[in-house]
């Protein structure tokens, strides 16, 4: 038998077509040329690699298992040299005149406004634009390269084009109103009970996850568009969700929502990652942010000070707290004067925050994903 020869990338990429778009005519059309052509290119490539590819027999073209294992290896060689191609395309262009940037909702808004005030810093000519969005609709705004960059949750089956790197974790707890029937039970709350009384959800605008659910328990939900619609519903009392503690915590503080013992764990570890598209390669300032990102997975160094990003809004008379929406990581002085003796007491009567959830097993390269659970709606 003899030796495979050498396929063309334009072949490759031929054969990658053929497969994405669903047959030879399909592919014709989005590589805008005709049947014929594509369909000599297919068996070019069959006869320098010395291999059958695809199945002909039936009306679609359906991948052998030789076609099957060389589809990964296509598509590999394909990216590389996207890759290779947008990376001389960047260190030729220099600096971006602007950088986008899609973030999930749950994302700490404390530390994004640290990042970007560094940003602005590093890089004051280059403009932001900054989105955010939730599940797969992040993903969703890469791939179609609205935006450069984004800060995503894990998704099941994200596309092989998007590349990810960890930046840490959100924490995300079950509350509701204290008046709410689920505040009432003492002890653990069984599933079934969960099951029973209205969940609030977070709804996914995405094409990526249609059809699926995340961390969703509940028979009955409500879908919301945004994270502060669900915030506001849930201190009514109308539902019970879960939200990042860190987005919570003043109104847990302040009794306004309650944090639920439910049977299957009052807290759990959201992962979050920094995407991009594999075939593009970052610029400058998009290289710097992406690494600002990356390294809030990293332990502050002891000693180090923390900033004091107090996102509150000043608080109105008469209101409860419904101005409260954020707050910072933990309360600091400002440097060079003394914390109010307010704060103190009030932090030296809360009990110390416990260690962190733990993460469970992940697939290879990749951080745990949280313990949620998946259901098909």
């Amino acid at each position: 038998m003899r030796d495979p020869g050498l396929p063309s990338l334009d072949q490759l990429r031929v054969f990658i077509a053929v497969i994405d778009h669903g047959g030879f005519a399909h592919a014709a059309r989005a590589l805008h040329r005709t049947q014929s052509v594509i369909s000599y290119t297919i068996a070019n490539l069959e006869e320098q690699l010395n291999v059958e590819l695809l199945d002909r027999s039936k009306r679609k073209p359906v991948l052998t298992e030789a076609g099957k294992a060389l589809l990964a290896d296509a598509r590999a060689v394909s990216l590389k040299v996207d890759g290779m191609r947008a990376r001389a395309k960047a260190l030729s262009a220099g600096l971006e005149a602007e950088v986008s940037v899609v973030v999930d909702v749950m994302f700490s808004t404390c530390k994004l406004v640290r990042i970007l005030h560094a940003f602005q810093k590093e890089f004051p000519t280059v403009a932001m634009r900054l989105r955010t969005e939730a599940l797969g609709a992040v993903t969703e705004l890469v791939l179609q390269r609205e935006c450069h960059i984004g800060i995503s949750g894990w998704m099941p089956g994200t596309p092989d084009t998007i590349e990810r790197q960890s930046c840490g974790f959100v924490t995300m707890v079950p509350v509701a109103s204290p008046e709410h029937p689920l505040a009432q039970i003492e002890g653990k709350i069984p599933s079934a009970v969960l099951r029973e009384h209205t969940q609030l959800v977070l709804t996914d605008r995405s094409t990526l996850t249609k059809g699926q659910d995340f961390g969703v328990l509940a028979l009955r939900d409500w879908r919301l568009g945004d994270l502060s619609s669900k915030h506001a519903l849930l201190r009514s009392g109308i539902g019970w969700g879960n939200m990042p503690v860190e987005f919570v915590q003043c109104d847990l503080d302040a009794g306004r929502l309650v944090q639920l013992q439910i049977s299957e764990g009052s807290s759990f570890s959201f992962p979050l990652y920094v995407i991009r598209r594999g075939d593009e390669e970052p610029g400058p300032a998009t290289r710097w942010l992406m690494q600002q990102f990356m390294e809030l997975e990293q332990p502050e160094q002891p000693g180090e000070p923390v900033p004091n990003h107090d996102l509150r809004p000043v608080p109105v008379p008469g209101d409860a707290g419904l101005s409260h929406m954020y707050h910072r990581l933990r309360d600091a002085a400002t440097p060079g004067q003394p914390a109010p003796a307010a704060a103190k007491a009030k932090a030296g009567a809360r009990a110390k925050p416990g260690p962190l959830p733990p993460m469970g097993e992940a697939p290879a390269g990749l951080s745990a994903p949280a313990p949620i659970s998946l259901r098909r709606r």
